[in-house]
């Protein structure tokens, strides 16, 4: 076997952003690397049934950004071939925040992409296609992963013509979303079930999207729109996508949501704390239906805490933590865990018997990937509805957190740093730095 190979064949079940980033990079370590996914898959940027959430905004942070361009080289370029929309962070989107109407608008020297959903995945699929040893079943429903006494053999799933089929496979990467196929395995032989950590938030939204008009404001390209928590928790997200387009998505929480249909989605945005999007939208030419989504809580499955997982196994992005999609961390969290894998594989490759440490290893370093997004989720207990462990001191890290955004107001150096941390780019743990602290501290003392 080639030096750097570990396997013959590897399996991926799912064909989204975590399947596809997560082929990538098993592609240098395997002989053949499958993708099997439920879809029909279309050969352009188009909708699929098993990504409802796709019709939505979708943000893809700049970690997100340069994960797939590692794993890809060229993949930012393929963004704006493609027509994605360049946003220069901190300048081009409008922040309404309480007592922030709009946030300062800064040049924080980055240049970030808008895009939808379905472009991103078409330029993955693209990519993945191109590399030889790569090949995408679509239309293949993987009804179960096998394992003979704690061992992956492979998968058995539905292919294109309603059979039944098998596929071995040395590592089964589950990318399918919920989880079910790893859950359903630990079951079956007789393992426990990974401890969950739930936020229920109840989320609900709609999106419509429009063309841009001729006379759209200049002074910005998208919007983001917060209402005044704990009391009010509609807000709103429009950004720019290909083809001279605005996708506008508004909702709120605990059934205050849109009604279904485009006048109650305007009548919606009109009640907004801010006018903003509604005043864009207003006249704006709607293309297509508008679309509804309902997201009841961010989940973290701790799988690092289990004694024993089944070698050959690994599941990844939703099905080891799903996020509030409002943060817009998904995506960019899935492409990291990608680059760990791959990281992870060169590492394992000169060991005896590489599979058997590589779960482990993934859950134990991913915990830091994890850690700042979720830390993130935890702000959503400034409603009081939200369902969950109500994290300890609370009220003290809201008032840090608005502290924390009043300085990055005034002072544009720490305005950088927290878009670094919004961004997955640096971890929370910065802002535990001493002389941070102390000048948050003073603000705090002001507030």
């Amino acid at each position: 076997m080639a030096t750097g190979l570990i396997g013959g064949q590897a399996v991926v079940v799912g064909a989204g952003i975590g399947g596809l980033a997560a082929a990538g990079a098993l592609a240098g370590h395997f002989e053949r690397v499958v993708v099997l996914e439920r879809d029909a898959l279309p050969s352009e940027a188009a909708h699929r049934p098993g990504t409802p959430q796709a019709r939505h905004v979708h943000g893809l942070l700049l970690s997100g950004q340069r994960a797939l361009g590692e794993l890809f080289p060229g993949f930012e370029q393929d963004l704006a071939e493609a027509g994605a929309v360049p946003l220069r962070v901190g300048l081009d989107i409008r922040m309404e925040r309480p007592g922030f109407d709009p946030f300062p608008q800064r040049d924080l020297g980055w240049l970030s992409f808008a895009v939808s959903r379905p472009t991103i995945e078409h330029l993955l699929r693209r990519r993945v296609k191109g590399l030889a040893n790569i090949t995408l079943r679509p239309q293949c429903r993987v009804q179960e992963v096998t394992a003979d006494r704690g061992v992956v053999t492979g998968v058995r799933f539905e292919n294109a013509g309603g059979g039944s089929d098998n596929l071995l496979a040395d590592l089964v990467v589950d990318a399918s979303g919920r989880g079910a196929l790893t859950l359903d395995l630990l079951r079956s032989i007789g393992g426990p079930s990974p401890e969950e950590t739930t936020i229920g938030i109840d989320l609900g939204y709609s999106t419509g999207v429009f063309a841009i008009p001729d006379d759209a404001p200049s002074d910005w390209k998208g919007v983001m729109t917060f209402g005044q928590a704990p009391h009010n928790s509609r807000g709103g997200l429009l950004l720019p996508l290909e083809g001279n387009r605005w996708m506008a998505t508004i909702g709120g929480r605990h059934g205050d949501v849109p009604s279904g249909g485009a006048e109650g989605f305007l009548a919606y945005a009109h009640e907004l704390r801010t006018a903003t999007i509604y005043d864009a939208i207003k006249r704006a030419k709607r293309l297509g239906d508008i679309a509804r989504y309902g997201f009841p809580e961010s989940v973290r499955r701790h799988f690092e805490r289990l004694a024993v997982f089944p070698r050959g196994l690994l599941p990844v992005a939703d099905a080891v933590c799903r996020f509030n999609p409002v943060y817009g961390q998904g995506m960019s969290v899935a492409a990291q865990e990608a680059c760990l894998l791959r990281t992870l594989l060169n590492r394992l490759a000169g060991e005896r018997d590489p599979l058997a440490g590589l779960a482990p290893a993934f859950f134990a370093e991913m915990q830091s990937l994890i850690e700042t997004p979720w830390s993130v989720a935890l702000f959503d207990f400034v409603f009081p509805e939200t369902r969950g462990q109500h994290p300890a001191d609370f009220e003290t890290t809201l008032k840090f957190g608005m502290a924390l955004g009043r300085l990055a107001a005034e002072d544009a150096a720490v305005h950088r740093l927290t878009a670094e941390v919004q961004n997955l780019l640096k971890p929370r743990s910065v802002y535990g730095d001493p002389a941070l602290v102390k000048r948050v501290l003073a603000v705090m003392a002001q507030m």
